[in-house]
């Protein structure tokens, strides 16, 4: 009786073990995520963004990282709970004051950009390899701003030209319509600040643009990456309407487009990648693995009562 007790509990627990690999089974769930179009600093220079991260600016950046930006969605500042002014010094508003991201704080003109148009429309694509609940608002730095100097948060106006709570994660992303001030010439900083309501995260980004009518934007060439085809739970309550697009297709079809300082040389990164990490369902399935492995628990123990 011992000799088959022992038989079936090792069964039992190999049966179990290649569960422990599954990655619904590892870790804490976290909300994660960045820009990619308008495409943000962190991840134009992460391993992610393609001909970006080749870039003069990147190089430099991860230079003075003394690391690559490969965690390019975790940019994230626990107990700020709205005291960005406060909590985040000027000057290091890209990094979040963040000693793993200070790379991304260089002042400099030659940051991959993407065009836009002043009073145009905007889709920004904002993937999140774990979806969560929260507040997006976006700052345009103010007419007159210099890129050749740290960004302060004078540069920003007190209020957010858009705010949008709770909008559903579609095809491995955020998408989030807003209108353009209208005053804006030149290359200009987009300012995200996403605050996590089911976290105590938030989350900071800097994307690089540059409006149409100071001078010709040069064109360059984006390579759609693909999209996710799982969807994930919407959350009620969305101030904005999901895009109906993939990310990839928002890319294509958006007001946005990959832009330089008219020298040609300024590349942007890839489309979204919605393969970059796990999706809100898997934790579904993280829930049936601690079933699993607690039956098969409960049957080694039966079995050696036996």
């Amino acid at each position: 009786m011992t000799r088959m007790t022992a038989r079936l509990s090792v069964t039992a627990a190999a049966a179990v073990a290649p569960l422990l690999l599954l990655p619904w089974t590892a870790g804490s769930a976290q909300a994660h995520g960045a820009p990619t179009d308008p495409v943000s600093r962190v991840y134009a220079c992460s391993p992610e963004g393609g001909s970006a991260n080749r870039s003069a600016a990147c190089r430099a950046a991860i230079t003075a990282n003394g690391a690559p930006f490969t965690a390019w969605d975790n940019l994230r500042v626990a107990g700020v709970n709205g005291r960005d002014r406060q909590v985040i010094p000027d000057g290091r508003l890209c990094s979040g004051n963040l000693p793993a991201y200070r790379g991304l704080d260089l002042a400099r003109r030659d940051w991959p950009a993407t065009r836009l148009t002043p009073g145009g429309g905007l889709t920004m694509t904002y993937a999140s390899t774990i979806a969560h609940t929260g507040t997006f608002r976006l700052y345009l730095t103010k007419p007159g701003y210099d890129p050749a100097k740290p960004l302060k948060w004078s540069d920003l106006p007190t209020r957010p030209f858009t705010e949008v709570t709770d909008p559903p994660l579609t095809n491995g992303a955020y998408h989030i319509r807003a209108t353009l001030p209208a005053d804006r010439t030149g290359r200009q900083v987009l300012y995200t600040i996403w605050q996590n309501s089911s976290t105590p995260d938030t989350y900071y980004s800097c994307s690089d643009v540059v409006f149409k009518g100071a001078g010709a934007a040069a064109k360059a060439t984006r390579t759609p990456a693909p999209s996710r085809a799982a969807a994930s739970p919407q959350p009620a309550g969305s101030a904005a309407k999901p895009s109906p697009e993939s990310p990839a297709a928002a890319g294509k079809k958006g007001t946005s487009s990959p832009a330089g300082d008219g020298d040609g040389n300024t590349p942007v990164a890839e489309a979204t990648r919605a393969d970059a990490g796990p999706s809100a369902p898997l934790l579904a399935g993280g829930a049936a693995a601690v079933l699993v492995l607690t039956g098969g628990a409960v049957l080694v123990l039966r079995l050696r009562r036996r």
